[in-house]
Protein backbone atom coordinates (compact mmCIF):
# COMPACT_ATOMS: atom_id res chain seq x y z
CA UNK A 1 0.00 0.00 0.00
CA UNK A 2 2.24 2.78 -1.30
CA UNK A 3 1.51 6.35 -2.17
CA UNK A 4 -1.46 7.22 -4.34
CA UNK A 5 -1.00 7.66 -8.07
CA UNK A 6 -2.04 10.73 -10.02
CA UNK A 7 -5.29 8.97 -11.03
CA UNK A 8 -6.32 8.55 -7.39
CA UNK A 9 -5.78 12.27 -6.73
CA UNK A 10 -7.72 13.27 -9.87
CA UNK A 11 -10.68 11.13 -8.79
CA UNK A 12 -10.59 12.64 -5.29
CA UNK A 13 -10.46 16.14 -6.80
CA UNK A 14 -13.43 15.36 -9.08
CA UNK A 15 -15.50 14.05 -6.14
CA UNK A 16 -14.67 17.13 -4.03
CA UNK A 17 -15.68 19.42 -6.91
CA UNK A 18 -18.95 17.53 -7.35
CA UNK A 19 -19.78 17.63 -3.65
CA UNK A 20 -18.84 21.22 -2.86
CA UNK A 21 -18.92 22.96 -6.22
CA UNK A 22 -16.43 25.53 -7.43
CA UNK A 23 -18.21 28.51 -5.88
CA UNK A 24 -18.13 27.08 -2.35
CA UNK A 25 -14.50 26.07 -2.74
CA UNK A 26 -13.63 29.61 -3.90
CA UNK A 27 -15.44 31.06 -0.86
CA UNK A 28 -13.66 28.67 1.49
CA UNK A 29 -10.32 29.66 -0.07
CA UNK A 30 -10.95 33.37 0.32
CA UNK A 31 -12.18 32.94 3.90
CA UNK A 32 -9.09 30.93 4.76
CA UNK A 33 -6.85 33.53 3.12
CA UNK A 34 -8.54 36.32 5.10
CA UNK A 35 -8.08 34.40 8.32
CA UNK A 36 -4.38 33.85 7.66
CA UNK A 37 -3.95 37.54 6.77
CA UNK A 38 -5.70 38.61 9.98
CA UNK A 39 -3.54 36.23 12.00
CA UNK A 40 -0.34 37.64 10.51
CA UNK A 41 -1.46 41.22 11.20
CA UNK A 42 -2.29 40.29 14.80
CA UNK A 43 1.15 38.77 15.28
CA UNK A 44 2.78 41.92 13.89
CA UNK A 45 0.72 44.12 16.23
CA UNK A 46 1.66 42.03 19.26
CA UNK A 47 5.33 42.07 18.28
CA UNK A 48 5.20 45.84 17.84
CA UNK A 49 3.52 46.34 21.22
CA UNK A 50 6.04 44.04 22.88
CA UNK A 51 8.89 45.91 21.21
CA UNK A 52 7.50 49.25 22.42
CA UNK A 53 7.29 47.99 26.01
CA UNK A 54 10.89 46.81 26.10
CA UNK A 55 12.12 50.09 24.61
CA UNK A 56 10.26 52.07 27.29
CA UNK A 57 12.14 50.31 30.05
CA UNK A 58 10.09 47.15 30.45
CA UNK A 59 11.60 44.60 32.79
CA UNK A 60 12.26 40.94 32.21
CA UNK A 61 12.17 38.67 35.21
CA UNK A 62 14.39 35.62 34.99
CA UNK A 63 13.53 32.90 37.47
CA UNK A 64 14.52 29.32 38.04
CA UNK A 65 11.85 26.77 38.88
CA UNK A 66 12.70 24.14 41.46
CA UNK A 67 10.71 20.99 42.05
CA UNK A 68 9.05 20.79 45.42
CA UNK A 69 8.21 17.29 46.59
CA UNK A 70 5.60 16.77 49.30
CA UNK A 71 6.12 13.65 51.42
Amino acid sequence: MGSFSIWHWLIVLAVVLLVFGTKKLRNIGSDLGGAVKGFKEGIKEDATKLGDKTEEGGHTIDVEVKDKHHS
